[in-house]
């Protein structure tokens, strides 16, 4: 069994209006002599934006923000910006977020050189409606039923002229090209899915309805054990290990209680990412203790060393 060492809260709430409800789901970088972390800071009637601090270490704060780095300015983020990620490749600095209007929730990018000023360039994953999810998605064969279900139109209106979409969150870019392109991981319920491309200006809707008609051979990651029977997303960038890329994920369990969140763990072909290698089959950790309003609990883990490789 891998072994983690919680060390408890690292950050809370404060009373500052941006973030008096919540912090939490931070993206984390290793960068010269800080650790730099970029938070969502939620506000009142969950309205979110990012908040920012730094660390010396994995445990000591030496410098918080008391406004947003950044902040929910255009119409497609109208109801905030949630859950960053960072990762950088090459010389630039990608921070991917989730983009809310009050009904979409879509996967948008930021990039910056620096670290201090972002240059957002909006949503990067399909917009398109259930209907035409389905119609594209099921052409050419049978779909896990989940996503039918999970995605069902039902669960957003359509309200002051903004068409309801298809949720596509969580994404997460590898650190590095791959045989030259830019990867990157997303979720639809219930999967992880991966995207491959030269650049970013071929994520146009051609290059979406071509993805779609071949849904099945973008899916990297599916629910496999039972703390992730519900549904699973991305975690944090991939960690490339001799092993493959170390990919730490989120598992989700739904119970009479509600849905359970788990830490989980796998690894991923280094050449070809969409291949899995490893997958641990019990949760890296799971909740235990009650931590209302944190933003997370700092962890230490055992080299992944131990995680299986099939011989």
């Amino acid at each position: 069994m891998i072994e983690v060492k919680k060390e408890g809260v690292l950050l809370k709430k404060t009373e500052l209006g941006f973030e008096c409800d919540g912090v939490l789901n931070p993206a984390i970088i290793d960068e010269g002599e800080f650790v730099h972390v970029f938070y969502r800071a939620v506000a009142k009637n969950n309205y979110s934006s990012i908040g920012y601090c730094k660390l010396t270490g994995p445990l000591t704060v030496v410098e918080r923000f008391d406004k947003p780095i950044l902040n929910y300015e255009f119409g497609y983020e109208s109801h905030g910006i949630e859950d960053p990620r960072i990762t950088k490749i090459d010389d630039l600095y990608y921070l991917t977020y989730t983009a809310y209007d009050g009904i979409n929730a879509l996967g948008a990018l930021a990039v910056s050189s620096d670290l201090k000023d972002f240059k957002k360039l909006g949503i990067i994953v399909p917009q398109v409606t259930y209907d035409e999810f389905r119609h594209l998605a099921e052409s050419k064969g049978v779909i896990n039923q989940k996503y039918l279900r999970y995605n069902l139109p039902g669960r957003n209106h359509e309200k002051d002229g903004k068409k309801a979409y298809v949720w596509d969150k969580n994404v997460i870019f590898f650190p590095r090209r791959i045989s030259g392109k830019l990867n990157f991981l997303h979720r639809i319920r219930p999967d992880i899915q991966i995207t491959s491309v030269n650049d970013l200006k071929e994520l146009n809707a051609d290059f979406w309805e071509n993805y779609f008609l071949d849904f099945n051979e973008s899916i990297v990651l599916s629910p496999k054990y039972k703390h992730e029977v519900s549904y699973i997303g991305g975690g944090c960038p991939p960690i490339e290990t001799e092993h493959g890329w170390l990919l730490i994920y989120h598992g989700v369990h739904d119970t009479i209680k509600g849905y359970v969140y788990s830490a989980c763990a796998a690894l991923l072909d280094l050449q070809n990412p969409q291949l899995e290698i490893a997958r641990l089959p019990y949760p890296l950790f799971k909740p235990e203790f009650d931590c209302p309003a944190t933003l997370f609990t700092s962890i230490m883990v055992q080299p992944m060393s131990r995680l299986p490789v099939p011989q």
